[in-house]
């Protein structure tokens, strides 16, 4: 017979901490197996591949209408002897009579015949022909005198874009060859026939000596980690800049993580000239922009979409090796103590740091770190009136350790960040900070928002403070955990599958394999039994004194909890919940306690927040969860209506253009 009640609740606690155990150790041992995010495809992503057929064994083709265009002006049959020679024919009827067909065909053929070029190792000649194909596209897509001509519902028109954007990305694939893009530089080039003298220009926050090198996301695709890709259809090309680690002469510098790369698109614009010119220099711009800063630009008058990508450059980033030996979270809940001495911790952006925008910090979990962020990171920033408004940042911490003293070492990063970006305290955004934390880092948020009084201390003793006989030193380190006031500067907190009165998951079994397995910091332990040492019948409740890791922490017994759910909070700070809640199906499922897995629905479950969502999904999944996302969204639109209602209407809502 199968046991039931507190006996089969015993037993199968036992069986998931013995799981939770083999795979730490397995873990331990034998390392983790790496995530991957990104792999490079086996030729680059191009949209003319079909209608040019360029891979087809009879080689790239012309579409129908171009072919149409050919027979018309008697060069069909040229076409399939001399391309080069068909090119000037009908360049030469262009400068006779131009007509928006025969533009869009040579900018087709010019781009066929350079890749045929470059096929057979003709660099210089496939250069020239794609910077033709650049050229003719362009004057296709701009030249006022085919405004009456031009259709935008003729797929022709799209097809025209995508000449444009394959001639640009082929002609920078041969230039970075053989040299680097610096903005700021002219480079000067020379094709088969003609010269180029192409100024490069960076716009938006990032600095010209930011970008290390470029690659193009062409070449790559998402694997794994990111369930959406948000890329956005328009001119240009979608590139991955990967960052320069700079000598720290700026207070964000050691914000950013290594091996930070970030979204940009490069469009070239192209000196007006007239039909059939043939003069020897070419000048050109090319324009690098961060798509995240701007999503139009104008052109001839027009706004005119970039083609962007915003996910993949994330992916590259969350893929990189140097990013991926910051990812400490097996390594911060088993040995928490090491994270901290080799300072893989902290405070993270991975965008510039714009005193314009608000901050949204987001605080990771136990057995985690800011990469289980990235999915709703990815999803929110693609939102043009989110990523206008708000900056996001990451908060690492080692969760092996307490999670009070994970808050404490978070209020002390926060001073820290606030002294070196704000001194004087006087940027507004900056006191608009919402926090968002999945699970333990709930807890970690919250304790951001909460006025300490002495009931904290009261936890630990019932006499005063002051009496107790301990060091300066070791009396302020104490005082950290126990004594502080809200910070002002945070107005929203969302916490997301948070148990606000602890886990069941925290079973004695499971505390029992944390502290065989979580190794805390040496001066932590010696600090609480010196105290206690020192201070014989002192301290009411030693058990938070020598706590051992954050295990421990979230048991439902702790006393912590209560005292939380009670406490004071700062004055005009919202919170907001987001619940799990899993379907109570099969054996396993009926005998654990309702909710997602880890947390039950009555630990997460609070009734006193100004909002709050449960979510039809497991503990690791709900912040990744469509509907959790959202609900974050919703919050920060809110957060934002409700400043301009108190404000006013700001001068002139983003527009993501840039001139």
């Amino acid at each position: 017979m199968l046991a039931s009640g507190p006996q089969a609740s015993a037993s199968l606690d036992g069986l998931l901490v013995r799981a939770v155990i083999l795979a730490l150790v397995l873990m331990t041992v034998g390392g983790c197996a790496r995530q991957r995010y990104i792999s490079i495809r086996h030729a680059p992503h191009n949209p003319l591949e079909g209608p040019l057929r360029l891979i087809s064994r009879t080689g790239p083709r012309p579409t129908p209408r171009t072919e149409q265009i050919l027979r018309r002006y008697d060069l069909a049959q040229l076409q399939e002897e001399d391309l080069g020679q068909t090119l000037v024919k009908l360049g030469q009827e262009i400068a006779s009579e131009p007509t928006a067909d025969k533009i869009y065909s040579y900018a087709e053929l010019a781009y066929i015949y350079g890749k045929k070029r470059e096929a057979v190792g003709k660099t210089k000649e496939a250069l020239d022909h794609f910077g033709a194909s650049v050229s003719y596209s362009y004057l296709y897509l701009f030249e006022p005198g085919l405004d009456r001509f031009r259709n935008p519902y003729d797929p022709q028109f799209r097809r025209a874009c995508d000449i444009y954007n394959g001639s640009l990305e082929s002609a920078l694939r041969l230039v970075l060859k053989q040299n680097k893009l610096h903005p700021g530089e002219i480079l000067s080039i020379e094709t088969g026939s003609r010269k180029f003298t192409i100024e490069v220009a960076l716009h938006g926050p990032w600095q010209a000596d930011d970008i290390a090198r470029l690659e193009f996301v062409s070449d790559y695709e998402i694997v794994g980690g990111l369930t959406n890709q948000h890329h956005t259809y328009g001119l240009g090309v979608p590139l991955i800049a990967l960052r320069s680690r700079r000598a720290g002469e700026e207070a964000t510098e050691k914000y950013y993580p290594r091996g930070l790369s970030f979204p940009v698109s490069a469009f070239l614009r192209v000196a007006p000239h007239a039909p059939g010119d043939k003069s020897d220099v070419h000048h050109c711009v090319l324009e690098l922009y961060d798509p995240l800063h701007a999503s139009n630009i104008e052109v001839a008058g027009r706004v005119v979409p970039l083609e962007t990508d915003l996910s993949t450059p994330l992916a590259y980033f969350l893929d990189s090796p140097e990013f991926q030996e910051t990812d400490i979270s097996t390594w911060g809940l088993l040995n928490p103590g090491g994270a901290v001495e080799t300072k893989v911790k902290g405070l993270y952006m991975v965008e510039p740091y714009d005193p314009a925008k608000i901050p949204v910090l987001m605080v990771h979990g136990l057995w985690s770190s800011p990469t289980t962020w990235m999915e709703m990171f990815n999803d929110l920033r693609a939102y043009p009136e989110l990523r206008s408004r708000y900056q996001f940042w990451f908060y690492l911490y080692p969760s092996g350790q307490p999670f009070w003293t994970s808050a404490a070492q978070l209020r002390d990063a926060l001073a820290e960040l606030r002294y070196s970006l704000d001194p004087s305290h006087t940027n507004p955004n900056l006191d608009q900070m919402v926090l968002v934390g999945h699970s333990m880092g709930g807890l970690v948020s919250k304790l951001q928002t909460i006025d300490s009084g002495n009931d904290f201390w009261r936890i630990l003793s019932k006499r005063s403070f002051e009496e107790l006989r301990a060091s300066a030193e070791d009396k302020a380190r104490l005082a950290r955990m126990v004594f502080f006031q809200p910070n002002p500067s945070i107005r929203r907190v969302v916490t997301i599958s948070t148990p606000h009165r602890g886990s069941s998951f925290a079973s004695d079994y499971a505390r029992l394999a944390a502290q065989r397995l979580i190794r805390l910091p040496e001066m932590m332990a010696e600090l609480s039994n010196k105290l206690i040492r020192d201070n014989p019948d002192f301290f009411t409740n030693t058990e938070l004194l020598t706590m051992t890791n954050s295990i421990d922490s979230l048991s439902p017994s702790d006393p912590i909890f209560p005292v939380m759910l009670k406490a004071q909070t700062g004055p005009g700070v919202k919170y907001h919940n987001i619940v799990g809640l899993t379907p109570r199906e099969g054996f396993v499922s009926r005998l654990s306690e309702e909710g997602d897995g880890v947390v039950g629905f009555q630990s997460a479950h609070l009734d006193d927040v100004d909002s709050e969502l449960v979510v039809s999904s497991a503990h690791l999944y709900v912040h990744r969860h469509p509907l959790a996302i959202l609900e974050v969204r919703r919050i920060l639109l809110d957060h934002l209506a409700e400043l301009e209602a108190v404000a006013g209407p700001t001068a002139e809502a983003p527009s993501f253009m840039a001139r």
